[in-house]
């Protein structure tokens, strides 16, 4: 990522410099951008979100299991080397033992839910939309859960993305990882 200069509009959307908004010190951090970049893509679509009933946006994320399926982008980013925690996940879904995944999908979600990964998701609803892949209803809810909090999309991308890796599950192109 390119440094920001101090003089430079802050990329919260303030519409202050970074040196009087975010980056009082030495500008903003890539988390303090990334936690920016959510709450604005939030805002975007709260109107589309906001004209959903209660009972539309409950389904609509449920539909949030499916939306890692639609591509690799929008799953999420595995280390190189698995940790314990996600090795046991990966056992897990390989042996279709969901007590066991049950009891560490939260340890996993913890080591990987990170602001720059909830930006790197939105980045990808927000491509998908865009190309057509996503409904503008669906990426609305989807964004709006990743700038939350709530780990409804960040779980069944981890799952998805464990599923792959571990051979379980096809990529989006089809193929069958080995194990």
């Amino acid at each position: 990522m390119a440094k920001i200069g101090r003089n430079e509009l802050c990329a919260c959307g303030s519409g202050l410099k970074v040196k009087r908004c975010c980056g009082i010190a030495r500008g903003p951090s890539n988390e303090s951008l990334a936690v920016a970049f959510l709450g604005n893509a939030a805002r975007e679509v709260a109107g589309a979100a906001g004209a959903l009933s209660e009972r539309e946006f409950a389904l609509l994320l449920d539909e949030l299991v499916d939306l890692p399926c639609l591509g690799l982008s929008l799953q999420v980013e595995l280390p190189k080397l698995l940790s314990p925690a996600l090795g046991r996940l990966a056992e897990a879904i390989a042996e279709d033992d969901e007590i066991a995944g049950d009891a560490v999908i939260e340890e996993v979600l913890e080591e990987l839910d990170t602001p720059l990964e909830r930006a790197r998701l939105a980045r990808a609803v927000i491509a998908a939309r865009d190309a057509g892949r996503c409904g503008r209803r669906l990426a609305a809810v989807a964004l709006i859960d990743l700038a939350s909090g709530s780990r409804q999309l960040l779980r069944a991308s981890v799952i998805q993305a464990v599923a792959v890796r571990a051979g379980v599950a096809r990529t989006p192109g089809g193929v069958l990882l080995a194990a």
